[in-house]
């Protein structure tokens, strides 16, 4: 029963109040001076209030005041950016220009160099000429001898036995012996640019490459294929007869000539004993 007037006098409380703080200021003077341990006076809400409201403005304005740092930080920042930004490119460009400028420095030095080459070049080619042009003026017991009686002899009796057998065919027989000397730019003969002499004699379309020395190597015989090979390509002219004169030919040499094809004109007793040889030597 107690429970129910205690909730019955709240609602009339609830209910009533409004209208008796309306009607009588003592009561509600009361009711305040009950309440005020509650809450804070007005004067002190409102003074709570604008401490708060300056604390806000001073955060506002620190704010603003950091803004404008980091603003102007970002700004300097951007502006060294930039800054570092147009120094490296310029070195870029520097570097570039150094690189450039000794890339043409090395081409123009190269270019130099194939200039100064190429005019050596030249002039070797012009000293080869000339010296073709006087070979070919020399005088002809000079240029056209043919053969050795013998090593011992040397190359004199070479140009000895030559001019004496190139007179004899030339004003008793009619056929003409030429006396071949031309350069091998490319190495064919010897594997290196060098002069090549050879004996021709021709008559009637007819050409015969003869080969006179004092003694043939196995080598010589490949050298004078070589030769005439030489001639072949570069006149475009058939050879029809390969000639080795010889007083001595090494022994290894005959199955060489065998091979060829080239004619060996030497010793009689020599040859017989060399043709001996070989065979023995294929019968082993």
């Amino acid at each position: 029963m107690t429970e129910i007037n205690i909730e019955e006098i709240k609602r009339i409380i609830k209910s009533e109040l409004p209208k008796i703080l309306k009607a009588d200021p003592s009561f509600r003077k009361y009711i305040l001076q009950i309440t005020k341990l509650y809450y804070p006076p007005k004067k002190k809400t409102e003074d709570r209030i604008e401490q708060i409201y300056q604390q806000i403005l001073q955060v506002e304005e620190r704010f603003e005041r950091k803004w404008e740092e980091w603003t102007k930080r970002w700004e300097e920042t951007q502006a060294e950016w930039n800054r570092k930004w147009e120094e490296t490119q310029a070195q870029w460009n520097r570097k570039w220009e150094e690189s450039q400028k000794r890339w043409e420095e090395t081409q123009a030095e190269w270019n130099r160099k194939w200039e100064e080459s190429q005019k050596r070049w030249e002039d070797n080619q012009k000293t080869i000429n000339e010296i073709l042009i006087r070979l070919e003026k020399i005088d002809r017991r000079h240029l056209y001898t043919i053969g050795a009686l013998g090593a011992r002899w040397g190359l004199y009796s070479e140009e000895s036995f030559r001019n004496g057998l190139k007179a004899i065919i030339e004003e008793s027989f009619g056929i003409e012996v030429i006396r071949y000397v031309d350069y091998d730019q490319a190495g064919e003969v010897f594997g290196h640019p060098d002069q090549i002499e050879l004996d021709l004699i021709i008559r009637d379309g007819i050409v015969i490459a003869c080969e006179i020395k004092s003694s043939m190597s196995k080598s010589d015989m490949y050298t004078l294929w070589r030769k005439k090979e030489f001639y072949e390509k570069k006149h475009q002219r058939k050879v029809d007869r390969v000639i080795v004169i010889s007083p001595m030919v090494d022994p290894r040499a005959k199955p060489v000539a065998g091979k060829l094809g080239i004619e060996i004109y030497t010793h009689s007793d020599e040859f017989i004993e060399t043709e001996e040889k070989n065979i023995m030597d294929l019968a082993e």
